[in-house]
């Protein structure tokens, strides 16, 4: 029942969350210079428009009616997907994005599952010989690629990989063959972090009188970290795991730009350079929801793990 109460009371919040980001978001169009309907004749092919197309138009997008009926009728159709048209291709956005979202999903997937493996070893390392060259090695690691940006390691891989060794390509296609050097450059900013946090929770159990008794009935230290210092350590885990699940499908603009990788990332930002406000609308909406969603499925699951947090609550 409590784990219940919690559920309902996290989905409300979410629910508010997303309504009072939505406000926000939409309070782009109307306080955005230009005629919206002006420009999305120009880019279906209608140089100066006649007054009476732009009537039409406004007519049928809504935008003739109070700020609140045009916000409301905007809100129904992002839940339906619908985000209206883009100004500088005039086709819907949501078509757009789905043409692309595949390519964005492959490359979060592939960088998600790098920096999860990266982030165990290098945790696990850094546990087990806390004090020694392991830990202080993954700490510098981590503070290098913590201040380095996504963009600058790019620029590296490139020079290196493919202008140095000739291994790649720079401009991508959007393959599986071509997705380690982007995976490579998102999954060095997470995996830092990541490592990290586990190394603290890995000394945190080992410190418990649980570790001490596996110790005592003669469990090598390997086995402590592996077979129950992981399992313990997967609250905390799961909620950088969301952040970063999030991240990766909002926040690989740059990392996309450079490598001209044919996802969401590079679309959107050549959608800001021609301030095409709907896709930056559609792509700022996504991303607010996929950081709230993901944050309160971590939330439930550690709650089913863990039932203090409930209590706590």
């Amino acid at each position: 029942m409590r784990v219940l109460v919690f559920a309902r009371r996290r989905v409300a919040e979410a629910l508010i969350t997303l309504f009072g980001a939505s406000v926000l978001i939409w309070a782009l169009m109307p306080l955005a210079p230009g005629d919206p309907a002006r420009m999305i004749l120009m880019a279906q092919g209608v140089p100066e428009p006649d007054p009476a197309q732009l009537a039409d138009l406004n007519e049928r997008l809504h935008l003739d009616r109070p700020l609140y009926a045009q916000y409301a009728h905007w809100l129904w159709g992002v839940l339906r997907g619908d985000f209206g048209f883009s100004f500088a291709s005039g086709r819907p956005v949501g078509g757009e994005l789905a043409d692309r979202l595949p390519a964005t999903v492959m490359l979060a997937a592939a960088a998600l599952v790098l920096a999860a493996t990266l982030a165990v070893v290098l945790g696990l390392a850094a546990a087990r010989f806390p004090g020694r060259w392991p830990d202080h090695g993954t700490r510098g690691l981590a503070l290098v690629f913590a201040s380095v940006p996504g963009f600058v390691v790019a620029l590296v891989l490139i020079q290196v990989f493919v202008v140095g060794f000739g291994v790649g390509k720079a401009a991508l296609d959007g393959t599986w063959q071509q997705v380690w050097m982007p995976a490579v450059c998102l999954a060095a900013g997470m995996a830092d972090t990541w490592s990290r946090l586990l190394r603290a929770e890995l000394l945190t159990f080992l410190d418990t009188p649980v570790a001490r008794v596996l110790r005592a009935r003669g469990a090598s230290p390997w086995r402590v970290l592996w077979r129950h210092g992981l399992p313990n350590s997967a609250v905390p885990s799961l909620h950088a795991l969301a952040v970063g699940v999030a991240m990766l499908i909002g926040g690989a603009t740059v990392v996309e730009t450079v490598f001209t990788w044919p996802g969401l990332g590079s679309y959107v930002v050549e959608s800001v350079k021609n301030r095409d406000l709907p896709v930056i609308q559609a792509f700022t909406v996504s991303a607010a929801a996929c950081y709230v969603v993901t944050s309160v499925a971590a939330d439930l699951i550690s709650s089913l793990i863990d039932r203090r947090i409930v209590v706590d609550r």
